[in-house]
């Protein structure tokens, strides 16, 4: 009789072993979750690190940008992921003027992720300029990934969100960035928004991770947001982005379904229903046939 091979119980992915996979040339996958469901979805999938970003101001808030999401909102989502996450690394953002006053802020910022939230790392945007930052919430015991490229918190520097890097000057600017980000310590490097090569050239010269988006295939992983990949971001995704489902059109279909049989007394139907016990039904009807004699 041959035995049901027992699986395997899945490993939590840790800083340490993000680094094994890039030895090992293991590509690392990441996407975004907003909430409980989401969290629990994701990880459930063996996804390598879930983000909380601070996407969830358009994703989940309706706001125009990154910019007015706050750190009460960013902690509120953070906690609902935490309850969803069992074995990914929980990154979180840092929202736009969490981190931009002072750095005795910006570590009680941070410090407040990881003891409200169940961080396991913060995210924070910038290259060069945030290394002694960094350096400073990292002495803290605080893991944090970096993010350079098109960065969204610096949209209105930007003059909108362009591709980074075209320029020699600009791709020597994020190679320092990089560069900057791995002798700080960073856990991971988000690169989004640059050209392919370059994203491959930072990839090869930094000893930490990179995770892509819109950055080529060459990063050692990639991350997409969640309402991206499923089609609940009401406009036109941008050009890295890969339509895995449908959800919008499946949500759609069932609210258009559930409105039609209310509608037509379709739902809820008799076995969707709770009834009596037969004992206190036929004494209700004992007391209606009393009061009916009654009225004769």
């Amino acid at each position: 009789m041959s035995l049901i091979p027992i699986a395997e119980p899945r490993a939590k992915t840790t800083v340490a072993s993000l680094r094994e996979k890039k030895l090992r040339h293991e590509p690392i996958t990441c996407l975004t979750a907003y909430d409980y469901a989401s969290a629990r979805l994701v990880d459930a999938a063996a996804i390598d690190i879930v983000l909380v970003g601070d996407s969830l101001a358009q994703a989940m808030l309706g706001y125009e940008n990154t910019l007015s999401v706050t750190m009460d909102e960013m902690l509120h989502h953070a906690k609902a992921v935490r309850r969803g996450v069992r074995h990914a690394l929980l990154v979180v953002d840092m929202p736009y003027g969490s981190y931009h006053v002072n750095a005795d802020e910006a570590v009680r910022n941070a410090a407040r992720f990881v003891k409200e939230a169940g961080a396991e790392a913060v995210k924070l945007e910038g290259g060069e300029k945030r290394a002694d930052l960094i350096r400073r919430i990292i002495d803290a015991e605080i893991p944090v990934a970096g993010h350079i490229g098109l960065t969204p918190q610096s949209v209105n520097v930007m003059s909108g969100y362009k591709v980074q890097g075209k320029s020699l000057p600009d791709v020597e600017r994020l190679m320092r960035d990089a560069v900057a980000l791995d002798r700080a310590g960073v856990i991971c490097i988000f690169l989004e928004g640059i050209p392919r090569e370059v994203a491959a050239m930072i990839s090869s010269e930094v000893g930490t991770p990179t995770i892509g988006i819109g950055a080529g295939l060459e990063c050692d992983g990639q991350v997409l947001v969640f309402h991206d990949i499923l089609n609940l971001t009401f406009g036109a995704p941008a050009k890295f982005v890969r339509r895995y489902g449908d959800a919008a059109a499946l949500i759609t279909d069932a609210v258009q379904h559930f409105a039609a049989d209310v509608r037509t007394r379709q739902y809820p139907s008799d076995d969707e229903s709770y009834h009596l016990p037969k004992e206190t039904q036929a004494a209700l009807e004992t007391i209606a046939d009393r009061k009916r004699a009654l009225r004769r």
